[in-house]
């Protein structure tokens, strides 16, 4: 069994950062030993002094959409561009995926899509829809670590939108399965309608961000407290992009309600008074809002009312993008931020003076712990040895088309941002290092029985 000695003087550990020397044999962390402790002979010591050693982050919400839209983004692309995001563990979303994982069948379909194509270790998240109630158990035996659900139309045919009765249809069952239902949280009768055919191209971000109100994620977050008060369920609020969610969840958890959140890293990055015209690779929804309600997201994540940053990586083809006519009405929603969310949310915490162990609370900790991985998302004693060798003062300049996303759209081209994963393992095995994949994907298709 090879044995791995990682000293660093700077080691991101449940406690705090301290010197360590993390020892690994085989696939598990076996042991986190004080600095300058006398190795066996057979162990390869690794020693990074001169940069940080963190925890494998993990993202519960990921669009890969293979199959059926892997010129979208597919298992190969997206899980190297998560390796050298220091990204050792995604959850895949349903949608957009064709079939979308909403049936056994749809799940071994994707399971198939996945089967060694993966950089790093993947699991699955089941969808509700409007029509599947009879499919949730084969789901929940199948080994889903989740559950995912929108309230508004989800842009795509294959995932339907569900109103409060289907959820009451549902929410019995999940309740007594005790997985997360992530929702996402907009109502669609206070969403206003695109523009007519024909009608000029929307290029204005305030523009858009109307169409789409903090009071539609208001009363859908409301909507969702009161549901998962009276049926005991776990709901969990994704993508929170404002400050109207952030108070109605802070009220909630005060009273028990088991409701947790995330956030993203446009969110805690952008202001919409920012952003260009015709700049459509900033589309999301919910949108960017301004720079007020990115303050309440930062100050909402310190006070532990937002859980969580997840990236909610949903690429898209250039030309579904609008990149030609900036038309934000038509564009397809959603921001390409796989491999850089890492280091966006380190550049901008350092700036409100918070430590990387903030952030990796937020980023590995947190969305393993949603989903029980316990042997992810920390560096400790029987933990996978998911570990990033992590250079944080390094800065450097994003060029969309050295990622390893399928597709070079991304908001974030052309900034200057700190922090830099210089390797990462997973299960004590080298997946990437400075640019390069050395070993064939060697990720693993999670399910609750093997995670």
């Amino acid at each position: 069994m090879r044995e791995l000695a990682f000293t660093c003087e700077r080691v991101v550990l449940p406690t705090g950062v301290a010197p360590a020397t993390v020892r690994v044999e085989g696939e598990r962390i076996v042991a986190i030993d004080p600095l300058g402790t006398r190795l066996p002979s057979s162990a390869h010591v690794v020693d990074i002094s001169d940069a940080m050693l963190l925890p494998g982050l993990v993202d519960t919400h990921v669009h890969i959409n293979e199959p059926g839209r892997s010129d979208w983004e597919g298992f190969a692309s997206g899980t190297r561009a998560a390796a050298a995001g220091g990204i050792t563990t995604l959850l895949d979303m349903p949608l957009n995926s064709i079939p979308a994982t909403t049936t056994p069948a749809a799940l071994a379909a994707k399971r198939a899509a996945a089967a060694g194509q993966c950089h790093v270790d993947v699991g699955f998240i089941g969808g509700v829809v409007a029509d599947n109630t009879g499919d949730l158990a084969a789901l929940y035996d199948g080994g889903v670590l989740a559950w995912k659900c929108f309230l508004v139309d989800s842009g795509v045919p294959e995932f339907s939108a569900v109103d409060e009765p289907a959820l009451r249809r549902g929410l019995g069952q999940l309740a007594a399965w005790q997985l997360p239902l992530m929702v996402h949280a907009e109502l669609p009768r206070l969403i206003a309608a695109p523009p007519q055919a024909g009608a000029g191209p929307v290029r204005r971000y305030a523009v858009y961000a109307a169409t789409r109100p903090a009071r539609a994620e208001f009363a859908a977050v409301a909507m969702m407290i009161r549901l998962a008060g009276e049926f005991g369920a776990h709901v969990h609020i994704v993508h929170v992009s404002s400050d109207a969610a952030v108070r109605l969840l802070e009220t909630a958890r005060a009273r028990g309600v088991r409701v947790t959140a995330e956030t993203c890293p446009h969110y805690l990055r952008f202001a919409a008074e920012e952003i260009p015209d015709g700049a459509t690779p900033f589309k999301c929804a919910p949108p960017i809002r301004s720079a007020e309600h990115r303050d309440s997201l930062w100050n909402a994540l310190v006070h532990g009312t937002l859980d969580m940053v997840v990236s909610d990586h949903s690429p898209a083809p250039p030309s579904l993008k609008q990149l030609d006519t900036g038309d934000l009405a038509r564009a397809w929603g959603g921001v390409a931020s796989l491999q850089l969310a890492l280091p966006v949310v380190w550049t901008e915490a350092r700036r409100r003076g918070l430590g990387l162990e903030r952030v990796v609370d937020w980023m590995a900790a947190r969305p393993a712990s949603l989903v029980r991985l316990r042997s992810k998302g920390r560096i400790a004693p029987d933990c996978d040895a998911d570990l990033v060798i992590w250079e944080p003062d390094v800065e450097w300049t994003v060029d969309a088309r050295k990622l390893e996303h399928r597709h070079p759209v991304t908001p974030y081209d052309g900034l200057t941002l700190a922090g830099r994963v210089r390797a990462t393992y997973l299960r004590g095995t080298l997946i990437y290092e400075a640019g390069m994949f050395p070993e064939p994907p060697g990720g693993r298709l999670l399910d609750r029985r093997n995670a």
